[in-house]
């Protein structure tokens, strides 16, 4: 599509994707047989609230952050249970597993920090670089094609070869890591703009520089170049982005994994907010300081991560997987009836229609 907007327009660069999305529905009404559908429930989040409420009751608020804070409000310890709590203690573990690994997603928002430099300001530099022909918005596209490289070799090569030394790069690990790497992609941004100021003739004002005909002047260095902080970017990505989306699918209660991947998805909303302020930094001649204080942002996170959730909890990662899952469905939308467990849980078994080979 860069190369339709630069030689062609922009009409057909929104052109070609569009006809791309028209295949979608296409592809979802041919093989809708074959999916594995479930009816929808309702929202579980009301009883959320109502136990988190009933939990803080009585000085609960007190256990904030323990263990006790859920274990005591289990229905199988909770005398005169209100009518609300239909569900079964292993919900309940579940909330608390949910709630840590929404935990992790805090410092989310300056790891986003980070990335978001891919799609603004690193598309700016390489404005100001010798492009050769190409694009300056085609390096963006090094982040896919890297990670789409790296993955097997993640998979296939480092993490094997990382468990047969009996190194465990669990997943807060890797999310711990995925700060550091980030770190190392903004310093290489910050090297590369050091050196397009030192190579063009206006020194840190090259956004502006032209000639007295109005042609602009740019660095004397390949665009290239930049690929470094696009691939560093991408294995931050592999570590922090999709391992963050594995521990949300896994440690949250399968009725509220929309719930768990929705507060993940605001971390990155937060992100574009911070990175406002910000904003006086992403021009001449201040840039090397806009990349250099992302860096030292994900650099101190990534210390905070570790010290914060890392090292305490690492420990009890397997634990935590271990957990019984919860018989607790919630209510269908369709009005199917409920059968009632003998702990007095609700046990809904919406209909599936199974994969067809």
């Amino acid at each position: 599509m860069v190369y339709a907007e630069r030689y062609v327009g922009f009409w057909l660069s929104f052109l070609l994707p569009t006809i791309m999305f028209m295949f979608c529905p296409v592809v979802l009404l041919v093989f809708h047989k074959k999916y594995n559908l479930r009816e929808p429930t309702d929202s579980v989040f009301g009883k959320f609230l109502l136990l988190t409420k009933h939990a803080c009751k009585d000085g609960g608020y007190k256990h904030i952050g323990k263990e006790t804070f859920w274990t005591r409000v289990k229905p199988s310890v909770t005398a005169n249970k209100p009518k609300w709590m239909t569900f079964d203690d292993a919900w309940v573990d579940e909330i608390s597993r949910g709630v840590k690994a929404c935990s992790v997603f805090l410092f989310y928002p300056l790891w986003w920090l980070a990335y978001n430099q891919i799609d603004n300001n690193l598309v700016s530099q390489a404005a100001t670089m010798s492009l050769h022909g190409v694009p300056n918005d085609l390096l963006n596209n090094m982040n896919p094609l890297a990670i789409i490289i790296m993955i097997p070799i993640v998979d296939n090569v480092v993490y094997p070869l990382l468990r047969r030394y009996k190194i465990r790069f669990t997943p807060l690990r890797r999310m711990c890591a995925s700060f550091f790497v980030a770190c190392s992609a903004m310093i290489w941004a910050a090297v590369v703009q050091y050196y397009i100021y030192e190579t063009n003739p206006c020194g840190r004002y090259v956004a502006t520089c032209e000639t007295p005909a109005g042609d602009r002047i740019v660095s004397s260095l390949n665009v290239w170049i930049q690929t470094g902080a696009y691939v560093l970017v991408g294995l931050s990505e592999i570590f922090g982005s999709i391992t963050g989306l594995e521990y949300a699918y896994t440690k949250a209660p399968a009725n509220m994994r929309s719930l768990v991947f929705g507060l993940y998805n605001f971390t990155s909303a937060l992100s574009a907010a911070i990175g406002q302020a910000f904003v006086a930094l992403a021009a001449d001649p201040l840039l090397i300081w806009n990349y250099g204080a992302v860096a030292i942002i994900a650099f101190v996170t990534g210390i905070a991560f570790y010290l914060v959730f890392t090292r305490p909890w690492d420990k009890f990662e397997e634990e935590m997987n271990m957990l019984k899952e919860s018989e607790y469905k919630g209510h269908t939308l369709g009005g199917h009836s409920e059968k009632k467990m003998e702990d007095g849980a609700v046990e809904q078994t919406p209909p599936v229609r199974e994969v067809r080979e």
